[in-house]
């Protein structure tokens, strides 16, 4: 193992993570979801505090992971989350009412986010965090470029495609998705782009425009 492959396993296995979190992975791995890896949640946790998030938006609710590790060091903040999977949906309401997470901190949206997101306020979020079908991804941003507040954040998990975008002989229509997404915010006006390789790599666009 490179040194390189060992930071990144000590980083994934550092955070720690609340009973409630704990409880949503396990569940997400019963019901077949791919949750955000420890490392991305400790990130999603910590963007949220840096940034003194008040408003977030969830696009894929899953089971709650994501969801409880965006609300879980700003304790007045509200998150609207679309999932498209009722059945899903059914067992984030519990995992959030489990965790203690008051109804009136949560908006939970059953639909897919295409038709949800045009109908949501402008510029009404701080961040934005999309945990989505790659196949969907191009779409969901330009929806999400609407409702983020200048100076918001939106997240995207998965963006190296499971170490496949480096690899030029990868050419899968998910990878090659990422490798659009990656091109087209690298120098695009008004966009402060950070990609990291936490999880199966993160994107962060922030808002620069006023």
């Amino acid at each position: 193992m490179s040194r390189l492959e060992r930071n990144w396993q000590y980083a994934e296995q550092y955070p720690t993570e609340t009973e409630g979190i704990n409880r949503a992975r396990r569940l997400s791995l019963e019901l077949g979801i791919e949750p955000v890896s420890r490392s991305v949640g400790a990130m999603l946790s910590g963007l949220t505090a840096l940034s003194k998030a008040q408003a977030i938006c969830e696009v894929g609710t899953g089971v709650g992971v994501s969801g409880l590790s965006l609300l879980r060091h700003v304790p007045e903040a509200t998150l609207t989350s679309i999932e498209i999977e009722p059945e899903h949906l059914r067992e984030a309401k519990s995992i959030f009412s489990e965790a203690g997470v008051p109804a009136s901190r949560l908006r939970l949206i059953e639909g897919d986010a295409q038709h949800v997101m045009p109908r949501l306020n402008t510029g009404a979020y701080d961040l934005v965090l999309l945990h989505t079908d790659p196949a969907s991804v191009l779409d969901h941003l330009e929806y999400a470029l609407s409702i983020v507040r200048s100076g918001g954040s939106i997240v995207i998990p998965g963006a190296l495609a499971g170490g496949r975008v480096p690899d030029p002989a990868a050419r899968d229509e998910e990878t090659r998705t990422m490798r659009d997404l990656l091109h087209l915010v690298a120098e695009a006006p008004g966009i402060g782009p950070v990609l990291s390789p936490a999880g199966d790599g993160v994107l962060t666009l922030v808002r620069l425009d006023g």
